[in-house]
């Protein structure tokens, strides 16, 4: 199968620059998998397309700010940092630019001192270990000094951290939001509460391989990053109580689909308290074990998300309904428009 049946024309005005002032005013498209007939809707109407006894599973991944401003202490040269993820302690695994100023041993500085990193190992494409030093607590220095790493499509600098958080966010560890939850404000939540529909909470911490490009010809050679993921004995018992009363599965992203699948695939279809490291990757052909719908943003042209979409509604499907989102000029990506695929 080769990317480029998962090519798209999109204009590059279509991708959102900044969040809208109200989270559930977005637009809302919403998609029969099994007819491709869809709908336009606003998305604080997606009650109208739920049932009680459905359940909603929700990403409650925090994003760290992470992306530090610094200087080489011995030049003064000014390096930026990504933190990538927590080795052990207070080493990082991090993405450094520029990465040819950066070598083990090299000392970076924070906010005049307030936080100090030396250099323990190099990696590939700019990868840097980093030992940070710092007075009280990591995180809230972090609060004070990070930013948020908005992706690369992103131009216009965020003025409200939060529009770039869930409201449910809550464990911290992302390097990217799961942007379809981005959506739900906590009135809309309250209300889908009341209407009987179940809420459930997974926690997978995203990667910035989520931005990669696919640089393959063929799909199955793309190898997919991992990612941390962990789901409770309370969110397990909960999806197989609800499948076994019949009721509907419906993820909140790619993130939440991903780590599901990850699960009932290794447990015959059912959901267990597990964490660990996930690079599954889906795509056409793919059988699904653990969702009935789907939430999701719309995604970049010969990506891996919309090839996970394509898996689940099928390619043409998807295409078709792309096109139909170009014409009546949805937003897409991080800051974008959402699609209900049921």
């Amino acid at each position: 199968m080769k990317v480029e049946l998962f090519d798209f024309h999109l204009p590059e005005e279509l991708i959102a620059q900044t969040p809208l002032e109200n989270r559930s005013e977005s637009r809302l498209m919403v998609l029969d998998k099994q007819s491709g007939r869809v709908e336009h809707t606003v998305f604080k109407n997606i009650k109208e397309y739920l049932n009680p006894g459905d359940c909603l599973v929700l990403n409650d991944t925090r994003v760290l700010p992470a992306r530090l401003f610094g200087l080489k202490e011995d030049t003064g040269a000014k390096i930026e940092v990504l933190l990538l993820k927590q080795l052990e302690g207070d080493e990082w695994e991090t993405l450094v630019k520029p990465a040819k100023r950066v070598k083990t041993g090299t000392k970076i500085t924070f906010g005049g001192g307030l936080l100090t990193a030396v250099c323990t190992g190099e990696a590939d494409h700019g990868g840097r270990n980093l030992t940070f030093s710092y007075e009280g607590i990591f995180y809230e220095v972090l609060d004070q000094l990070g930013e948020m790493p908005l992706p690369p499509y992103i131009k216009e600098q965020l003025e409200d951290k939060d529009r770039y958080q869930t409201v449910f966010a809550r464990e911290r560890g992302s390097a990217a939001a799961p942007t379809a939850g981005l959506h739900f404000t906590e009135e809309l939540l309250g209300e889908i509460k009341d209407m009987g529909v179940h809420l459930a909470f997974i926690t997978l911490h995203v990667g910035l391989g989520t931005f990669r490009p696919v640089n393959v010809e063929s799909v199955d050679e793309h190898e997919m990053h991992s990612e941390f993921y962990q789901v409770t004995e309370g969110t397990a018992l909960l999806l197989n109580s609800i499948r076994g009363q019949g009721g509907r599965i419906i993820t909140v992203g790619t993130t939440s689909t991903r780590t599901l699948e990850t699960i009932a695939s290794a447990n015959d279809g059912l959901f267990a308290a597990e964490s660990g490291w996930t690079d599954i990757f889906i795509y056409p052909g793919y059988e699904f074990k653990a969702i009935d719908g789907m939430i999701t943003n719309f995604h970049l042209p010969k990506s891996t998300l919309i090839m996970l979409v394509s898996a689940l509604a099928g390619r043409e499907i998807v295409l078709n309904a792309y096109n139909e989102a170009v014409a009546q000029k949805y937003r897409f990506f991080s800051f974008g428009d959402a699609m209900l695929i049921l």
